[in-house]
């Protein structure tokens, strides 16, 4: 498999196909099954669910692209096997035991994944040097994006999900759209914590 392989217009709109197995959907299914897999990582108490349902679809997407078609197994199916070897991969990273900012949630921050993150054993100045990145970071955002990003990751499971598709429906978006949206002002943290750490 590439290294480093982006999803393109092209391919995504074959996986689309592809979950949708000859009935047009309007990627429902494709939520449906981001949904799913997001669940199914949270259960197994993943710090970051979301980016291993993704890292799932796009290696299943991948895999559309250089094979043309999956059909030794039904797309649900397929895509859980993908979900286990993710999983694995996941659970083997020697970091893996690192704390997201999910954690500092609990101490009354904004619940935000990402992957910036603080060790177990960190000192109370690191974890305050962790709170004033994310803040500055986030500061950084325009107004309505910090806000956007802020509503994206709150609450948990079943309320996290309602609270996404309110946020939807009160932009005007698609469920899709927020995704992409949320993932783009998401990269823009991840990078301007990066480059915080490094001073």
């Amino acid at each position: 498999m590439k290294k480093h392989w982006t999803p393109t217009e092209a391919s995504f709109r074959q996986l689309l196909n592809w979950l949708d197995e000859g009935a047009d959907s309007s990627g429902e299914k494709y939520l449906e099954m981001r949904l799913r897999l997001t669940a199914y990582f949270d259960r197994r108490n993943c710090l970051a669910p979301d980016e291993l349902a993704d890292e799932t679809l796009n290696r299943v997407s991948r895999r559309l692209e250089e094979q043309g078609c999956i059909t030794d197994a039904t797309p649900a199916h397929y895509c859980y096997i993908v979900a286990k070897f993710v999983l694995l991969e996941h659970l083997r990273k020697p970091d893996r035991g690192d704390a997201s900012l999910d954690a500092l949630a609990q101490q009354g921050q904004p619940a935000y994944r990402g992957t910036a993150s603080v060790r177990p054993d960190a000192t109370g100045e690191s974890e305050q040097h962790l709170l004033d990145c994310l803040e500055d970071c986030l500061n950084k955002l325009e107004a309505e994006d910090r806000q956007l990003i802020l509503d994206y990751y709150q609450g948990e499971q079943r309320e996290k999900i309602e609270r996404r598709r309110a946020l939807a429906a009160r932009l005007g978006l698609t469920m899709n759209a927020l995704s992409i949206r949320a993932c783009r002002i998401r990269n823009k943290v991840e990078a301007c914590m990066r480059g915080c750490f490094e001073k």
